[in-house]
């Protein structure tokens, strides 16, 4: 059985999907970026199977978290897990280049392929795929919009949420 719910955070609405398994996916509805997500007819709405989840990213947004505790179900294939499971391990704050993450996975010539990989992430922010920047420093794709990903960046850098 598939779940999701809907909540209100400081930067937009955010729908999370998942079922016994984990997390499957974390939609934020920015109204940019070329990200759509719809909720599927046989999906059950179920507010208390995520009630932990909704508490950490709350706990995200004022700043008090910076690790999720999170069981994750991502689906994608082995590529898009290899480059998912490393962006896992970039420091709350950090910033690094598709560049240094195609190092990472051992492919050092796959930077354009960890970009694809990014845009397809199912789970952002809890896998942070905002961390990750172009190799000249410059903000660069993000499937939800490069407002959200600027705003989530100054958050983890500043503490603050910028208006």
């Amino acid at each position: 059985m598939t779940y999701y719910t809907t909540f209100h955070s400081p930067f937009c609405n955010i729908t999370l999907v998942g079922n016994e398994q984990g997390l499957t996916n974390l939609h934020l509805h920015s109204d940019e970026g070329k990200c759509r997500f719809e909720i599927a007819a046989q999906w059950v709405r179920n507010d208390p199977f995520f009630t932990d989840t909704i508490e950490q990213l709350t706990d995200y947004f004022s700043g008090q978290r910076h690790t999720f505790a999170v069981k994750l179900n991502p689906q994608g294939s082995d590529f898009q897990q290899r480059v998912w499971d490393e962006l896992t391990t970039i420091d709350y704050g950090e910033l690094v280049s598709y560049k240094e993450i195609a190092v990472a996975i051992d492919n050092a010539n796959a930077a354009r392929a960890v970009g694809m990989a990014n845009s397809k992430n199912p789970i952002p922010l809890i896998i942070p795929c905002h961390r990750v920047i172009g190799a000249n420093g410059r903000l660069t794709g993000f499937a939800h919009g490069l407002t959200i990903k600027k705003k989530l960046i100054s958050l983890e850098q500043t503490g603050t949420i910028p208006c």
